[in-house]
């Protein structure tokens, strides 16, 4: 199971600008990846509540974390769970590529139209 912030949490915490795609979307990429059963879309700012609900065995989290950051680690590892800190790609984050977006569409094109 693989929880996601809802546009409007999205917005709270990165702006107004995000996000870049709408949670259905998001939800629906994720969905259709062989190792991910269900998608849950949460409105609050962080997963607390869907944690405490669905009680999972493993928590995974992003390396922009630190494990004692992670939210919901306290009720995982109090049910004998396991809170994992994964790695991040470097240059693959929404932010990152907003920026890369903003600042080639600056440039002039390179794709000439056939006559």
């Amino acid at each position: 199971m693989v929880g996601i912030n809802s546009d409007a949490s999205v917005k709270r915490l990165k702006g107004k600008d995000r996000p870049i795609q709408p949670d259905h979307a998001r939800a629906e990429v994720l969905a259709g990846l062989a190792a991910v059963d269900l998608v849950a879309i949460f409105e609050q700012d962080t997963p607390l509540e869907l944690i405490q609900q669905v009680r999972p065995s493993v928590l995974v989290k992003g390396g922009d974390y630190r494990p004692d950051q992670v939210v919901g680690r306290e009720v995982v590892k109090a049910q004998g769970g396991e809170v994992i800190v994964v790695d991040l790609v470097a240059g693959f984050s929404t932010t990152r590529i907003v920026e890369k977006s903003r600042k080639s569409s600056g440039k002039k094109s390179r794709v000439r139209k056939r006559r």
